[in-house]
């Protein structure tokens, strides 16, 4: 049974992908800023021109209300016509009417125009009509003729002169020319410094990350490729670190992937010359229950189950890499008989460590014995190493202690020992598999298994913060569903 192996596709990095894009965000963001700042122009240029348009005509009526004075003073046909067409070329008007109460007078008319193209009431012209008078006037052809309406001097009602719109056209196309190209300087200014700006705060840092990405990518088991966060406090400092432990994580969970890889590759070598050599063992330990010693016959029993375990777990060694652990077992199991087998199995030969079973005769659990064996023989075996190779704290045997009880649907076990606890170092990662070790030359498996056999039985395996009661070392708690019909209590 080979351990997985899974075969990463490669990252495929184009030229465009690992170097700047011919038009990447430095060359979108100046169209960008030089486009709004053109969209704003116009927004301005609309109502601007219309001003223009009205102001160019207000100064033509009023040259055109003092050369109405000058006419309506002079006697009838005292003005000559020379001066009158003079006149009428400084205002730029065809003809001049005064409008009074009573009458329409022609005060001068240099030519009567055949036709009146459009009429501007500057009296009453809202925003809207001189947009729209400005935007006829800009978009027409030359020569229209236009009326044009406005105050009139000495109490009349209103003066009116007639003129060709072509010389305001072309005043209107020179001030737009004008505009557009203080726009286009305005807009290029404003885009380099926004680029500028931009540039050092975002696109170059950006650019540092895309390029992390990027080699990461080509080679993520390579810790030296791992970003080196800025330290800068904004959104893209915030995404440096997050960039940083994210490769970090990458990096350890592939060396982990390669550990169990190996692992899975250095246990199948082995795998079948040890189930042999078990084997072996197994038919020789039958030959101790012929044995005339009482001792003898009566380790022989013990001794044939461990090996049968041994066996099973040989013949199941790669289950955990393979996520392959077979499904529980649901039988109603009496806890004391599984606690002591597991105590039993754990008792090393140098008798240095005492095992105390507290576990009640009548508290029984719904779960898989065998299993829930396991996870009490890892959790004991972890004890006694650590009052083997560390010793009891001062003052204190070398003791575990088990104990259990009943909480509502649940039933929890206590694992205690008087040993020196478990670091702070390893409890952040004490059930992730090669993380958890707390004692040189641990694997870091032992936990890891435990746990996800303990979830998989519906319970739960947790380290206790506070320490054992009365030893002062770690406590390990399981909580198991319980079988049906216990009433067993916490004890005092």
């Amino acid at each position: 049974m080979n351990a997985p192996n899974p075969q990463r596709e490669p990252i495929i990095v184009t030229e465009r992908s690992a170097g700047r894009t011919r038009f990447g965000l430095g060359e979108r963001l100046f169209a960008l800023v030089i486009a709004f700042v053109m969209l704003t122009e116009v927004v301005v240029y609309v109502p601007s021109i219309a001003n223009f348009h009205n102001t160019w005509l207000r100064n033509r009526l009023s040259a055109a209300n003092t050369a109405a004075l000058v006419f309506a003073a002079a006697p009838a046909d005292m003005v000559p016509a020379d001066l009158a067409d003079a006149i009428l070329t400084s205002v730029g008007a065809h003809t001049i009417v005064l409008k009074t109460a009573d009458t329409r007078r022609l005060l001068a008319a240099s030519e009567m125009p055949q036709r009146i193209d459009d009429t501007f009431d500057l009296r009453t012209a809202t925003a809207m009509d001189s947009i729209a008078a400005a935007v006829r006037t800009l978009f027409t052809t030359d020569g229209r003729i236009l009326n044009l309406v406005g105050d009139a001097p000495m109490g009349a009602r209103f003066l009116e002169i007639t003129l060709d719109e072509t010389p305001l056209r072309m005043a209107m196309i020179a001030y737009s020319i004008n505009i557009l190209l203080l726009s286009l300087i305005i807009s290029c200014v404003v885009a380099a410094l926004a680029f500028f700006a931009l540039h050092r705060m975002v696109l170059r840092p950006v650019r540092r990350l895309t390029s992390s990405i990027v080699a990461f990518g080509d080679e993520p088991e390579n810790a030296t490729l791992i970003i080196a966060p800025s330290g800068s406090q904004h959104e893209i400092g915030v995404a440096e670190n997050a960039l940083a432990t994210m490769q970090s994580s990458l990096v350890r969970e592939l060396n982990r992937s390669k550990h169990l890889a190996a692992l899975g590759l250095a246990v199948a070598k082995i795998n079948h010359d040890l189930r042999n050599i078990l084997a072996s063992a197994q038919l020789l330990s039958d030959r101790l229950a012929e044995l005339s010693d009482p001792m003898g016959r009566s380790l022989a029993p013990r001794l044939v189950a461990t090996l049968d375990r041994a066996i099973a777990y040989c013949q199941s060694t790669l289950n955990y890499g393979k996520a392959a652990e077979p499904a529980p077992q649901f039988t109603r199991v009496a806890l004391r008989p599984l606690t002591q087998e597991a105590a039993a199995t754990a008792i090393t030969s140098s008798g240095k460590v005492e095992i105390l079973n507290e576990v009640p005769d009548d508290l029984a659990i719904r779960a898989d014995a065998e299993q829930i064996f396991r996870v009490l023989l890892n959790i004991l075996r972890n004890a006694v190493d650590a009052l083997e190779t560390a010793g009891p704290r001062p003052d204190a045997g070398a003791v575990v202690r088990m104990r259990a009880w009943r909480e509502r649907d649940r039933v929890a076990i206590e694992i205690g020992d008087s040993g020196p606890g478990v670091p702070e170092r390893a409890r952040a990662r004490l059930f992730e598999a090669f993380q958890g070790s707390a004692r040189p030359g641990g694997v870091g498996l032992g936990l890891a298994i435990a746990a996800d056999l303990v979830r998989a039985n519906g319970g739960e395996l947790s380290l206790s913060d506070t320490p054992a009661a009365d030893l002062g070392g770690a406590l390990f708690r399981i909580a198991l569903p319980i079988a049906n019909g216990e009433r067993h209590s916490r004890p005092a």
